[in-house]
């Protein structure tokens, strides 16, 4: 379907899809074998323009929105969930600071972010704070100068190779979770450092990895926005990068998809090519509707959000393009391994590793279980008071 991209977004897409299909496709295979972090990969995508497409042109962005966002994440994870991951999760860590941060924050830090010449990661996750992120253990006891911070952080993306960390932490737990605040905090300052890489189902060419502060200080001026804002600027973020989850699973969805096709043309059964077979082809269909239907949704949402002037509208719709998209990745990747059959389940063939890797797009940024409630308790908040029937 024609989408009606502007000039600039196709040329964005194009981009994204030829790094996708010269530079990730080849290697693939081996960075998801090796578990090996796609580092020449990052630096094609920064030569490319693509970290920074979201980014203001003040700091060296293209100066576009979620939407140009969702176009990188979408046609990178279309080839490798896992690479692009690695790509797309530094706008994640870099979102804190464009929404909340001050001119001077958004100086030292956005413009080598934009042009890819450092990574981002966002640190909230802990141990025993996933979907609860209220119940963060990671303190940070205030100084005359600044922040002593303490604590681990959990399963975070990029963790180990980005440089630079927005981390959420409590600086008043006597308030609950308004006593939550968001800090950067800079690669190789003493104190901090990191676990063991985590061994993962899928995603592997993405790192993952424990971050550990132990009387790490970080200076006043790295704290974003104010004290007791940390699970306001948690939300707002998220709000802005789910659609970019629900890019990630339309692309990794039509990658299946594609693959899908490209085998039941090819394979033979009973003397016929089985896309011939009635059973074959409802099955993509259905997945070719799916896909479609989740596109639409993925890019309507990043529109909205794009124009919208009210924030706070926006968390049910984002949680909507992060659910249904993700579902969708994990359908289609499992019915492209059953059109594959056998050979659907070998690592031969890339199916195998795309139904791995769909699995985590239902997990991080919020499971999709979270998104249902909020979305649910956003329905009630617009129905609340309303009477009568139309």
């Amino acid at each position: 379907m024609d989408y009606f991209l502007t000039p600039e977004q196709k040329m964005i897409q194009g981009l994204a899809r030829k790094v996708a299909e010269e530079k990730m496709l080849p290697v693939r295979a081996e960075l998801d074998e090796k578990e090996e972090f796609p580092w020449e990969i990052v630096k094609i995508s920064a030569e490319a323009g693509l970290m920074g497409v979201s980014m203001p042109e003040e700091y060296e962005g293209f100066g576009g929105g979620i939407l140009e966002y969702c176009l990188v994440a979408e046609e990178l994870s279309r080839v490798c969930l896992g690479i692009a991951t690695s790509v797309v999760a530094s706008g994640l860590g870099a979102m804190p600071i464009l929404l909340f941060g001050n001119l001077e924050q958004k100086k030292k830090y956005l413009p080598d972010i934009a042009k890819g010449k450092k990574l981002a990661a966002f640190g909230l996750t802990e141990a025993d704070a996933g979907s609860d992120a209220g119940a963060i253990r990671t303190t940070a006891a205030r100084t005359a100068d600044g922040y002593v911070l303490n604590g681990t952080k959990q399963w975070i993306t990029n963790g180990g190779e980005a440089e630079i960390y927005s981390i959420i932490t409590m600086t008043d737990r006597s308030k609950g979770p308004r006593g939550a605040s968001a800090l950067i905090v800079e690669k190789g300052t003493p104190g901090f450092n990191f676990g063991k890489k985590e061994k993962k189902m899928g995603i592997r060419a993405s790192a993952t990895r424990e971050l550990v502060f132990q009387d790490c200080f970080v200076p006043k001026e790295n704290l974003i926005g104010k004290e007791g804002m940390g699970f306001i600027i948690t939300m707002r973020t998220f709000d802005r990068t789910r659609p970019g989850v629900g890019a990630q699973g339309v692309g990794l969805a039509q990658g299946a998809l594609d693959e899908a096709v490209r085998y039941a043309r090819e394979r033979e059964q009973f003397e016929k090519k089985i896309i011939s077979f009635q059973a074959v082809q409802h099955l993509l269909a259905d997945m070719a509707t799916l896909v479609e239907a989740a596109r639409a949704l993925v890019y309507s949402i990043a529109r909205y959000i794009d124009q919208s002037e009210n924030p706070k509208e926006i968390s049910k719709v984002s949680g909507m393009a992060k659910v249904f998209a993700s579902d969708v990745a994990m359908k289609v990747t499992t019915d492209a391994v059953q059109i594959f059959g056998g050979y659907g389940y070998m690592r031969d063939y890339p199916v195998e590793k795309m139904m791995r890797d769909a699995k985590i797009l239902q997990i991080y940024e919020g499971t999709n279980q979270i998104q249902r409630n909020v979305i649910g308790l956003e329905l009630s908040k617009e129905y609340a008071g309303k009477k009568g029937t139309r």
